[in-house]
């Protein structure tokens, strides 16, 4: 392990040339903004992608994404049919729905130190068959036994959909617009979630349950058809880390800390042979890790989370997720009993309205957020830190308790649907922001080291989510009106913590930086 320069502040980045350091390199539509990640002179680094072929791989992303979404989700507007046709107790499907978050969650120990290793493509691929496998053998489940082992198993095969798109996404994309491709990330991931109990409703009218199961697998084995032919590795072994990228900013005051910028030199000509079609579709033929940094990646990202950072943002995405499944708890309960008295196709529908309130919220955090960053950037000497982007979840503060307010309270007074359907865009909207800002925050912290960084957010994440799924049905014991309320004062607690983030977030990162460096040179960067 090499001598590390352990006083740069972990995330925080020269991003705008305001100092005009002519070494430093820049993006080709702003001269102002510098590329951080430095991107090598290989023409296989992803950062040196076309924007044609980086489009491709996101858009690949994003149909895994909504292909394991749909799989793992498509059953939430028919649990009770598949109860009466299997006998199967209600509470039983939904603690193996519990499961399924939960080693969504753990599971990635396992698979992302694989992915890292051995190549993400072939994961992604064995992910959707896995899924599509799954999907197939639900229809066929008599016991309760069965149910929660193939939840188990599902959750397992899924995990690179929490914790792994992220990660291509960062192989791929600079500082300065990771926050608009994350932030689309995001509408997929809980979009998915919204449209596939949509389509289930009216699939379970005309063809009954296990049809509903059958499209799943059916989209999900195109899905892999697709995912084989057009997605690429984005694994790269790089060089050079944001230590190795520092330029003093003594300019801003502080002068014994450094902050990340673009490489001294500026690099020249791309070197190298760009790979064929066919090398393109290869699967784990290329190692980039050892057996020992393998292990070590399975438990590293347990140490990570001591760091105060990622804890938070684990916990403020989990608390999102949190308010998405009461919302699934308690649409289906709420819509389908007097006096609305909607059939499954009709809740279905009205899950229209958190698809139009996701799109805003992670429109919002994702594509104005990069915008809001850089702006933010040139208010001070040209410097990004991740704390910038939080000032945002200003919105989600008075949206998740307003819309806990106006859905709850809503129902339990009999509101018109319509005014439900607005309180449900509302709550989907809190969530996009929260969660596409919290992935944002963790990422930019410690980006080096984003496989891991991912892996500890999302154990805190689906933990939080499957403690409290079993405790959703005895909090509903209170009525919809106090629940609701009670969860509208806890939601804006937990979502208001974001400002004591700001304030001490930096001294946060300066206090872990002597360990994450030291990680970061025991996984192979040259300092």
């Amino acid at each position: 392990m090499q001598e590390v320069d352990d006083t740069v502040v972990p995330g925080s980045v020269y991003l705008v040339d305001v100092q005009e350091k002519s070494t430093v390199i820049h993006a080709d539509k702003d001269s102002s903004i510098v590329l951080s990640p430095t991107p090598s002179n290989d023409v296989n680094d992803p950062l040196n992608w076309s924007r044609r072929r980086k489009m491709v791989q996101m858009i690949c992303v994003m149909i895994y994404t909504s292909a394991i979404g749909i799989g793992t989700t498509v059953l939430y507007s028919i649990l009770q049919p598949i109860s009466n046709d299997t006998g199967i107790p209600l509470s039983t499907l939904n603690a193996g729905t519990g499961y399924m978050f939960l080693f969504l969650g753990w599971g990635a120990l396992i698979n992302q130190p694989l992915a890292l290793t051995f190549g993400k493509r072939g994961i992604y691929l064995l992910s959707v068959l896995g899924n599509t496998a799954m999907c197939l053998w639900t229809p066929y489940i008599k016991t309760e036994g069965q149910w929660i082992a193939s939840k188990i198993v599902q959750g397992y095969l899924c995990t690179p959909v929490e914790s792994l798109c992220e990660v291509s996404i960062a192989d791929v994309f600079f500082a300065h617009e990771r926050g608009t491709y994350i932030g689309i990330y995001t509408l997929f991931l809980f979009g998915s979630n919204y449209f596939a109990p949509l389509i289930a409703g009216f699939i379970y009218d005309g063809q009954g349950w296990h049809w509903v199961m059958y499209w799943a697998a059916i989209i999900n084995f195109g899905s892999l058809i697709v995912l084989f032919l057009f997605m690429e590795e984005t694994n790269f072994t790089r060089t050079s880390s944001e230590a190795s990228e520092c330029v003093d900013f003594s300019s801003s005051g502080d002068k014994d800390e450094k902050s990340s910028s673009g490489s001294p030199s500026i690099p020249g000509e791309l070197i190298g042979t760009s790979k064929t079609f066919r090398q393109r579709l290869g699967l784990f033929n290329i190692r980039y890790a050892s057996n020992k940094m393998l292990f070590t990646m399975a438990y590293r990202p347990v140490l990570m989370l001591r760091f105060p950072v990622i804890f938070w943002a684990g916990f403020q995405y989990g608390t999102c997720l949190v308010w998405y499944n009461v919302l699934n708890a308690t649409c289906s309960l709420i819509l389908s009993d007097p006096p609305y008295n909607f059939r499954a196709s009709f809740v279905g529908l009205t899950y229209v309205g958190p698809l139009i309130g996701m799109l805003l919220g992670t429109c919002y955090s994702g594509w104005v957020g990069d915008r809001f960053a850089v702006r933010y950037a040139r208010r001070t000497h040209g410097i990004r830190e991740p704390e910038d982007r939080l000032w945002l979840m200003v919105v989600s503060l008075l949206l998740c308790p307003a819309s806990l307010v106006l859905w709850g309270v809503g129902a339990s007074k009999g509101m018109n649907w319509s005014g439900l359907v607005i309180g449900m865009g509302m709550i989907s909207c809190s969530t996009g922001i929260g969660s596409s800002l919290s992935i944002g925050y963790a990422l930019d912290s410690y980006k080096d080291l984003s496989g891991e960084v991912m892996i500890a957010v999302i154990l805190v994440r689906n933990t939080l989510s499957f403690a409290i799924g079993y405790g959703i049905t005895p909090w509903l014991h209170m009525g919809y009106q106090n629940t609701f309320i009670s969860a509208a004062f806890v939601g804006l607690a937990i979502t208001m913590s974001f400002l004591i983030v700001i304030k001490w977030g930096k001294s946060w990162r300066i206090a872990s930086r002597k360990r994450y460096w030291t990680y970061v040179a025991s996984s192979g960067f040259k300092y």
